[in-house]
């Protein structure tokens, strides 16, 4: 069966209901909270919960850039490690511009500036240190709700994380002090200086993140689509060939055709080779994988097996 056949045969009631369920969770943060805001990385799962937001609170205009017109009843925020793809930056500029939307952005050189974030050597992994300048930007704009596209599909942590996720005045997870979600009820009481984080795609999969892109025609950065890439094959992984990932001594550069499953930092986010072109084959291609996109692609979880627990515990995303 080819790509297209496979997306016009399938049930849409599914995607249908996922959708509902999202958008019914976005309109309760902006409901039950006073200053929510919204993570945006441009990454493909930020990317679907930003057009979740779009069908919420605004109208559909053809005419407007982004296929919208309105604004959001919350902020985009973004944290920026200094060591993002530049695709991915230049595309979350203008993705944010099309929409005419407010973006915050959290530098984590700017912690590394004040002293609260130090590198054991420059070209170590940033990823685990944005914890500290997320909860400085949360505590800066008295953030008390942040939305974001984690699902639990990812990540065994991840897996135990409810909808509406409390973190305590220091911004940590405490997964055994969890509040029950019966019947899409949410305790959402806060005392001052703690918050929430709302996950309004929790309950979908890689394969139906991709099956809504494909549907919606969601704009993505192109490094999710099969390009030719340098990369360094290191210990089952392609790590891909930039100023902050050199090879290693005895290491070979090679030219590959590669995608992204998932963004981040680029020392520790690597490509899968695939050819798959866009969000129909790359849905093709989605049926048939046995590991994880972060398995298959995050070197900074393969530490330990708790490696993403642990960094929740603390404040991660």
């Amino acid at each position: 069966m080819k790509p297209e056949q496979l997306i016009a045969d399938v049930d849409h009631a599914h995607l249908d209901a996922l959708e509902e369920e999202a958008i019914f969770i976005l309109r309760e943060v902006a409901a039950s909270f006073e200053r929510p805001a919204l993570l945006f990385s441009g990454g493909k799962d930020s990317c679907v919960v930003l057009r979740l937001a779009e069908k919420a609170f605004k109208m559909k205009n053809a005419a407007h850039p982004s296929g919208f017109s309105g604004s959001l009843p919350f902020p985009l925020v973004h944290i920026d490690t200094g060591h993002n793809f530049p695709e991915v930056i230049t595309f979350r500029d203008q993705r944010v511009a099309d929409m005419g939307e407010r973006l915050i952005v959290g530098h984590l050189e700017d912690s590394m500036a004040k002293g609260t974030i130090r590198l054991s050597h420059p070209l170590e992994s940033r990823n685990g240190h944005q914890t500290v300048t997320l909860l400085e930007t949360i505590e800066e704009h008295k953030f008390d709700a942040l939305i974001g596209g984690a699902r639990r599909d990812e990540e065994k942590a991840r897996a135990k994380e409810r909808i509406f996720s409390h973190r305590d005045s220091f911004g940590q997870w405490q997964p055994k002090e969890q509040r029950p979600e019966l019947w899409t009820l949410f305790n959402t009481r806060i005392r001052p200086g703690e918050h929430f984080r709302c996950f309004p795609i929790s309950n979908w999969t890689e394969l139906d993140v991709w099956l809504y892109i494909a549907r919606e025609n969601i704009p993505l950065p192109q490094m999710y689509f099969a390009h030719e890439r340098q990369v360094i094959r290191r210990k089952g992984l392609l790590v891909p060939l930039t100023d902050v990932t050199p090879p290693l001594a005895g290491e070979t550069v090679e030219t590959a055709t590669v995608r992204f499953r998932t963004v981040g930092d680029m020392t520790c986010t690597c490509p899968v080779e695939s050819p798959a072109a866009n969000a129909t084959e790359v849905v093709a291609e989605t049926l048939t994988v046995t590991v994880s996109e972060r398995g298959a692609t995050r070197m900074d979880d393969r530490t330990s097996e708790a490696s993403m627990e642990k960094r929740k515990k603390e404040g991660y995303f």
